[in-house]
């Protein structure tokens, strides 16, 4: 039972089964929101909710006989847990103290594609690790626009109060500039009374987006990086008693070869020997 179910669970077609129930729930979900189709296909939405439920439980509970039986090693994984919390939260009655998170659950089925994508899971492993060092750069284009909220506060609050006249006003603008939604008509409405206001406006948009923005990108791709080395470790970490046992086996063929080598050697020999003792037993006979 426990290796039937580990060869379901690593099976290829198995995982693109569920990733099909996955697809197959967000769209019914969607479907669910159209009050018509609701009110003419309301048990038929259930009975096909419960259908789909069933094989999330199914699931989880072959991913869960495959570990047997160190089942806690199937905690060890995040994604796991995650995916067992979803499933497990889903159960809860639609109706009652707990409609709520069962449609919660329900939602947040649809995001299990994440957990059955080796790429998805990726994506988001890095950004998880990236948020330090966001943080950082984030820091850096709050201080940024900060500044030139403050700066244009003090130059365009009379000029285009609707924009700059106040320090709200003004952190809005700059962060609408950083979008670059609408900056060049903030630019166009305060140039007529301050000409050098280009300075302002193309400064800003020269280090906020094409520097500190790039900024987060770097950040992001140095630890896709990161990520992609740790995995290349742990896969080569995973395969090196494999490796090891190959090594061992294949010493021992050759042994084995160098043995059965000895053997035939010593086999000729004695045959050799037998021959020639012959042989002269014969001559002997024939001499007398």
């Amino acid at each position: 039972m426990v290796a039937w179910c580990r060869r379901v669970a690593e099976d290829p077609r198995f995982q693109a089964f569920i990733l099909g129930v996955i697809v197959f729930n967000a769209v019914l979900m969607g479907l669910e929101t159209s009050r018509p189709l609701m009110h003419a296909y309301g048990p038929g939405f259930a009975a096909i909710n419960a259908a789909v439920q069933a094989v999330f439980v199914a699931e989880i509970v072959i991913r869960l006989l495959a570990h047997a039986p160190r089942l806690d090693r199937f905690f060890t994984d995040g994604w796991n847990v995650f995916d067992f919390i979803i499933v497990t939260l889903s159960l809860l009655p639609v109706a009652g103290p707990f409609a709520t998170v069962s449609r919660l659950a329900r939602l947040l089925r649809v995001t299990r594609v994440v957990s059955l994508s080796p790429d998805l899971r990726l994506i988001i492993g890095t950004m998880l690790r990236s948020i330090p060092s966001l943080g950082n750069v984030a820091m850096l284009l709050g201080v940024l626009i900060y500044v030139y909220a403050i700066a244009g506060f003090y130059q365009f609050n009379r000029t285009a109060p609707e924009d700059w006249g106040t320090l709200g006003a003004a952190l809005l603008s700059v962060f609408q500039m950083l979008t670059l939604e609408g900056w060049v008509e903030m630019q166009a409405a305060v140039l007529p009374r301050h000409p050098y206001a280009w300075i302002f406006f193309g400064t800003f948009v020269v280090i906020g987006i094409f520097i500190v923005l790039n900024l987060f990108i770097a950040v992001v791709l140095n630890n896709l990086e990161k990520v992609q080395a740790e995995e290349r470790a742990e896969e080569q970490a995973g395969d090196a008693p494999e490796q090891d046992l190959l090594r061992q086996v294949e010493a021992l063929k050759a042994q084995l070869d160098a043995f059965e080598t000895v053997l035939r050697n010593q086999r000729q020999q004695n045959t050799t020997g037998a021959a020639n003792t012959g042989s002269a037993g014969g001559g002997d006979i024939a001499a007398r």
